[in-house]
């Protein structure tokens, strides 16, 4: 996460961007991980109002299209799943397969490491625990999960329910 939140800011930083979604849903540990990182990139210094979180997705591909649907909803044009490389490649057929318009930005490595790191950043994750957590793997078998990373268990928002002919 530390690393999508850096890179989220060298693109902010380089005018690359102008505003940010993080997203993802408390998965692996009781926090909402889009806010954790919300909060993470205000202490890095990227303005509040540049910041959004979409708080549904659970897997990669939710991230994608749950993000991509946010974004347009407030009226945003151009739109990139901005992530690490790893993810990048296993989500770059997605937006076609999803019909959702998203390039992808998947971080430079060298880049990355040549920023300077802000160090002992501190947040205050008081509000961002979800009570009474149970983790993906603790409620989803690894068939489930799998389902799930296949972008399988996405809730589609009603213009883009598909129907079979």
């Amino acid at each position: 996460m530390q690393g999508r939140v850096y890179w989220s800011k060298y693109l902010f930083d380089k005018g690359i961007t102008k505003n940010i979604i993080y997203s993802g849903s408390a998965v692996y540990t009781p926090f909402i991980e889009s806010e954790v990182m919300a909060l993470y990139a205000k202490e890095l210094g990227i303005p509040a109002e540049n910041i959004f979180a979409e708080k549904k997705a659970e897997h990669s591909t939710e991230n994608l299209y749950y993000s991509y649907y946010l974004a347009k909803s407030l009226g945003f044009e151009k739109i990139a799943l901005a992530t690490d490389p790893f993810q990048s490649k296993m989500l770059s057929s997605y937006p076609k397969k999803l019909k959702v318009s998203v390039d992808l930005i998947p971080f430079v490595k060298d880049s990355l490491r040549a920023m300077p790191k802000q160090a002992n950043v501190k947040i205050d994750t008081t509000g961002l625990k979800v009570l009474c957590f149970e983790s993906i793997t603790e409620r989803e078998n690894r068939y489930k999960r799998f389902w799930g990373t296949m972008g399988k268990n996405i809730e589609r928002v009603p213009e883009d329910v598909r129907t079979k002919k």
